[in-house]
């Protein structure tokens, strides 16, 4: 699958530079970790690198565990996409691309509680809403969020969704700063 061919000269550095129309396509943004890979052919591959991709089993068993508590669906994001889902709309939520909106909260690295608006959760999809969104924050970096997901257009975290959603959040930052 080759969509784009750019050609770019590496400097005395071995920098190379990427075009903002990709960056901004691919939600690259400065400071974001690029894995790179060679292959036999000769080519080098660029792939954005998620730091939650590491803990897949640990955010699973937690959603598992908090989607069974609150009754509900949870779901697990790094900054681009859904990581985890547990309680429900696995197929329409893992592994899609969050929503602009979603990623506007989580940016803003504040415990998000929706009031009456609609936050879809996925590009392309108002099929689920969030209702309560806690950053997962790791030695200061952003690095994804847990997320209350609804159906209902009109539901509200209590205190109980709430904290168990901050100590999820909390616990994921934590276990990846060791």
């Amino acid at each position: 699958m080759k969509a784009t061919g750019i050609v770019r000269r590496i400097d005395d550095l071995g920098r190379v530079v990427i075009p903002k129309e990709i960056r901004r396509t691919m939600r690259i943004r400065e400071g974001d970790p690029l894995e790179i890979y060679t292959t036999k052919d000769g080519e080098v591959i660029f792939k954005k690198y998620s730091l939650m991709g590491d803990i897949d089993d640990l955010a699973g068993q937690f959603c598992e565990a908090l989607s069974k508590n609150i009754n509900g669906i949870v779901a697990v994001t790094d900054r681009d996409s859904v990581i985890s889902v547990a309680g429900g709309g696995k197929r329409e939520l893992l592994e899609k691309r969050i929503s602009s909106q979603l990623e506007k909260i989580m940016e803003d690295r504040g415990v998000y509680e929706a009031d009456g608006e609609f936050v879809a959760v996925t590009e392309g999809s108002d099929k689920y809403a969030v209702y309560l969104a806690a950053p997962i924050l790791s030695q200061g970096d952003m690095m994804g969020a847990v997320l209350l997901i609804t159906d209902k257009p009109d539901k509200r975290a209590d205190a109980i969704e709430r904290a168990l959603a901050e100590t999820a959040s909390a616990f994921l930052g934590r276990h990846m700063e060791d």
